[in-house]
């Protein structure tokens, strides 16, 4: 039996030794048919590539559908940007939302995501990912020893909207030790932040132990966290939550149903023979597809010139936390297969601290009471409680005539000694690099801030003036900050009479740089409600899928709540892997 993690020498060997291997390390195209001297190094039912949570979840479904299969993953590690996330799962109406006694209704939902999405998405797409969710959540914990967890009071992001719901649809994985998967733990791509050590810390602690200083529930839940550490520890566990524990969860469920997965094996293209796809071809050969090829393989983040092509600029690499494997491999095998791509200009945007090594996702720090946002000219143009992807989309629609690339988060020293900042606790110094870096300035006066930002001085003053006013009275008159229920997630509650507004009176006065972040790219193939790639005309190219980020998203230029990434990837991987064994049924 082969190694699950990789292809064997063997294998290797013998596509070398058959040309292939020396065409395809010098950069040739298979331009999309397979060429007469390549290897044939396996076959399958079904050929997965990436193993994230859309390609895992598919492997997973058509495995236990009765169909073979094999994961292609181009790094070292599998899990991709999924096992780095919070992981954050939306899907309406799932089972551990009935569990928790959550009331939700089909058509409620179906409003909720009509509204948000509008109508650039098909209806039939819309539907078929709220059709298939629960089904799918409940196919993954039958198949793997994955549970879930309420992300109760996590709002939909426009809770205001028909059918949107303000304590929120979204759910996350439950606690698993990694010694379920023996060896292979040590193949876990690892998380953007690592959980502090000791504790076991779930997504829906971390609005909480921002408050650990202030607030007695967020003492409470830093006290849990160390307490689940402690009994882990006390019976050998290595416990994993978040996208460890997605991943590891799925990667787990794999091993039980027998699906080999191969690290180190970037697909290099399609092979199309007679107008179907049939299979992938990696370094070492083709590995053939009988039913079809399911496209996993994460967006385009990582790809400098995808990005310059397709996207806004200033754009780069630098400021994405997806993962660095994802370079568009599988979206540029499709486009040259036919597949017409979606959504290419836009990803799954939140402002980023340009951070020495790695962009920090900025999540609560923007939120917390006691900052605003400012541009260029030091003045607020955004409401900064926002939802993430809809700050950045302000940030670009606006940099043409007032920069607002980068943007500041000017708090003061009263906010930093109530709140953890990253992983930087209340009343600590900031890291040193991160003003080497740029990334942070520090004045003892607003406008002395204002200078070393390079903002006109007086202008900043006049904004810091103003937004303390309203802060006061807890009315945003400017940007609504505070309306919506989801602005008040991560924030003070005892901060009044608007939990979102302090003022910043304190010195010395900080401004962290802010720039268009994102969590992966969002757009990519054409798929129709099957998960079916098609053609600019809606033909559908035979054999071949896509799910994930490899695919443009269901949720369009919007997003529905926490872990609308996450939740149709996977939803779309088991479709996907459903169609595959319905044909083979019929």
């Amino acid at each position: 039996m082969e190694p699950e993690n990789r292809l064997s020498r063997r294998q290797i060997l013998r596509g070398t030794a058959a040309g292939a291997g020396i065409a395809l390390a010098s950069g040739l195209p298979f331009a999309g048919t397979a060429s007469a001297d390549a290897a044939v190094i396996g076959e399958y039912d079904v050929v997965v590539v990436g193993a994230g949570a859309a390609g895992m979840t598919a492997a997973l479904t058509a495995a236990r559908r009765g169909l073979s299969c094999v994961v292609l993953e181009k790094a070292a590690k599998f899990g991709g940007s999924a096992a780095r996330s919070g992981a954050g799962i939306w899907i309406p109406c799932n089972p551990v939302l009935a569990e928790a006694g959550v009331r939700d209704t089909p058509e409620q939902a179906a409003r909720y995501l009509a509204a948000v999405v509008g109508p650039s998405i098909p209806a039939s797409r819309q539907q078929a990912f709220l059709a298939n969710g629960p089904a799918m959540l409940s196919f993954v914990m039958a198949n793997s020893p994955l549970r879930f967890r309420w992300l109760e009071g996590y709002s939909d992001y426009y809770p205001e909207l028909p059918g949107g719901m303000p304590d929120g649809r979204s759910i996350e994985p439950d606690q698993l030790d990694g010694n379920v998967l023996g060896a292979e733990l040590a193949n876990l791509n690892p998380p953007y932040l690592a959980t502090p050590a000791g504790m076991v810390v779930f997504s829906a602690d971390y609005k909480w132990l921002a408050l650990a200083a202030v607030n007695p529930k967020g003492t409470a839940v830093a006290a849990a966290c160390l307490a689940r550490g402690t009994a882990a520890a006390l019976a050998g566990q290595k416990p994993l939550t978040m996208g460890q524990s997605l991943a590891a969860g799925l990667r787990a469920g794999l091993q039980r149903a027998g699906v080999p997965v191969w690290l180190n094996t970037p697909l290099t293209d399609l092979v199309i023979e007679n107008g179907k796809v049939t299979g992938v071809t990696v370094a070492a050969g083709v590995v053939k597809a009988r039913r079809g090829v399911i496209v996993g393989s994460g967006g385009f983040e990582h790809n400098a010139a995808m990005r310059a092509e397709y996207q806004r600029q200033p754009i780069g690499t630098q400021w994405t936390v997806g993962a660095r494997s994802n370079t568009g491999d599988g979206i540029l095998a499709g486009k040259r297969a036919g597949a017409a791509l979606d959504l290419m200009d836009d990803a799954w945007w939140g402002p980023a601290i340009p951070l020495p090594g790695e962009p920090y996702f900025c999540l609560a720090e923007r939120t917390l009471p006691g900052g605003l946002m400012v541009d260029g000219a030091g003045k607020r143009f955004v409401n900064e409680a926002a939802p993430y992807s809809d700050v950045v989309h302000t940030m670009y629609d606006r940099n043409p005539t007032s920069p607002t690339i980068p943007a500041w988060l000017v708090v003061d020293q009263h906010y930093r000694n109530r709140y953890l900042f990253r992983d930087v606790a209340p009343l600590l110094p900031l890291p040193d690099e991160w003003y080497t870096a740029g990334a942070v300035k520090k004045a003892w006066t607003v406008e002395a801030l204002g200078t070393a930002i390079g903002v006109p001085p007086q202008a900043l003053r006049a904004t810091v003036n103003r937004f303390n006013g309203q802060a006061l009275s807890g009315v945003d008159s400017d940007f609504r900050r505070g309306v919506s229920a989801y602005d008040h997630y991560y924030t003070d509650p005892y901060v009044l009479p608007n939990s979102c507004l302090a003022a910043l009176w304190e010195p010395p006065f900080y401004a962290f740089k802010i720039v268009p972040g994102d969590l992966g790219t969002k757009g990519g193939m054409r798929t129709d409600a099957r998960a079916r790639v098609l053609r600019a005309d809606g033909s559908v190219i035979p054999g071949l899928y896509a799910a994930g980020n490899a695919s443009a998203a269901v949720m369009g230029p919007s997003y529905a709540g926490a872990g609308s990434t996450i939740g149709p990837a996977m939803t779309f991987g088991y479709v996907a892997a459903n169609d595959l064994a319905q044909a083979r049924e019929s």
